[in-house]
């Protein structure tokens, strides 16, 4: 008889091979909404329990260090984007090619260690050059010490937030949206607790939020590897299938290193927009976090499909099921669409009532409902080259989805600096649109470029045999 955990597995299984698209969407994609919108309302809670300590250098530290946290991430996302796209694509095969099983573990393995040791690296440097890292991230002689203290406890966890980030890549290889839902929000409820004990109770304030930090992700990190232990029979964690054989490595840092680059980029456009909105007062830049708040609600609902629908490619590629492929690209874009559209177009009708209950000055208002209406149309457009984004990792396309990662920052900077020069304000304010549309029209390019790739690595699942088929049929 088996076991509830057992039939779990079997059902996410299902939902990536077979299982109707829709309910293979809802499936995949509620549940990383869902946990997307709880990580943003958390953003705001932390926020909360700094600013009750009436100390705005807490809260300065706490944004200053949050490019530490962001890179951090894109660590874990380099081993766990790549290895879960693979682990999936290996799964798929596996349908018709039980010996992939052994593949399986020395991916897992590898992408799990590999982001261990990197993390140890990265977080070792940090710690050596800590205070000319603070001084980089623009601390002044107010913030320094509170920076100095949040930055440097992150990075003493940066290995436990790393392997977080790719665990939970690993789990959502296997279809276990759910799964992954509950340890993003099982880390969430635990990050408040210990944020209660160490900010109001024990009065740590920012070492206190990064310890929250560092501890609620080594809950995760148990969770997921517990999970994974007991519940997926070709997955493997354990450092004795580890490998840096040419078959793992390649696939993994091809897909993966074009996540650490978006995010690099995502950083500096941060960066960039804060430096030159600011130089317009702070009416301008307070409109724009205000902006960007609200257009992150159906942005995260989008990311939740983008990201939730990478394993049902990756194993539909694998598979070599070319229908299903095709059928699971048709009804992601009509989500993405439905749901990009239908919510912008909420909030643009309720646009005046939901600034107000943030700005009342009548000019930082206009400005706020123009910014609010180009991060709406940015969002649209960036919901469908993350859909692109995820089918080139999914299919092991690492060149193109490299290009997409460059093209968005080589693009940004010129736009947003010569949007500044020739049009001022409004030129800051479209220049992140103009941008993601531009990446858009060249994702749709580089997708119509691959898709001979695609159709030929649909018979096994390997990027590597395409390419070669590919250069034989040309040759």
């Amino acid at each position: 008889m088996s076991s509830p955990t057992t039939t779990a597995v079997r059902d996410d299984r299902w939902f990536l091979s077979s299982a109707p698209i829709v309910s293979a969407l809802v499936h995949l994609c509620v549940p990383m909404a869902a946990a997307m919108i709880v990580g943003a309302l958390y953003n705001v809670i932390n926020a909360g329990f700094i600013g009750s300590l009436h100390d705005n250098a807490l809260l300065a530290a706490v944004t200053l260090g949050s490019p530490v946290l962001a890179l951090v991430m894109a660590i874990g996302n380099v081993f766990g984007v790549g290895g879960g796209a693979l682990v999936s694509r290996l799964l798929g095969a596996s349908e018709h090619d039980a010996g992939r099983s052994g593949e399986i573990r020395r991916v897992s393995s590898f992408a799990l260690w590999g982001t261990v040791v990197v993390g140890v690296v990265v977080g070792g440097i940090g710690l050596m050059l800590l205070h000319p890292l603070v001084s980089l991230l623009g601390a002044d002689a107010t913030a320094r010490h509170a920076t100095t203290l949040f930055v440097g406890v992150l990075l003493g966890f940066v290995p436990v937030l790393a392997a977080a980030v790719c665990l939970e890549q690993l789990v959502r290889a296997a279809g276990a949206a759910r799964q992954v839902m509950v340890g993003l929000i099982a880390s969430t409820v635990a990050n408040v607790l210990f944020d209660v004990l160490f900010i109001l109770v024990l009065r740590w304030g920012v070492a206190g939020a990064a310890l929250a930090v560092g501890l609620a992700n080594l809950v995760t990190v148990a969770y997921f590897a517990i999970w994974l232990t007991r519940n997926s029979e070709q997955m493997s964690l354990a450092p004795r299938w580890f490998t840096l054989a040419p078959t793992v490595l390649k696939p993994v840092l091809g897909v993966g290193v074009s996540t650490l680059l978006q995010s690099a980029f995502l950083i500096v456009t941060a960066l960039v927009l804060n430096n030159l909105a600011a130089a317009y007062g702070d009416g301008p830049l307070a409109a724009m976090g205000v902006a960007v708040r609200i257009a992150q609600v159906p942005e995260f609902l989008v990311m939740g499909v983008t990201l939730g629908v990478l394993p049902l490619f990756a194993y539909a590629y694998g598979k070599g099921d070319r229908d299903r492929l095709s059928a699971a690209l048709r009804g992601s874009a009509v989500a993405v669409g439905a749901v990009a559209l239908l919510f912008s177009a909420a909030v643009f009708l309720f646009r005046h009532q939901v600034l107000t209950a943030f700005l009342t000055d009548r000019s930082v208002l206009a400005v706020g409902i123009t910014i609010l209406v180009a991060q709406l149309t940015a969002m649209i457009a960036n919901g469908f080259t993350g859909l692109l984004t995820s089918l080139f990792q999914a299919t092991g396309q690492a060149l193109a989805a490299t290009i997409m990662s460059v093209t968005q920052g080589v693009l940004f900077l010129p736009v947003v600096l010569l949007g500044n020069l020739w049009f001022g304000l409004p030129g800051i304010i479209w220049a992140l649109t103009v941008t993601e549309v531009a990446v858009l029209v060249a994702g749709v390019v580089l997708w119509l470029g691959s898709r001979r790739r695609i159709d030929r690595g649909l018979a096994d699942g390997s990027p590597e045999r395409a390419e070669q088929a590919l250069a034989m049929a040309e040759g």
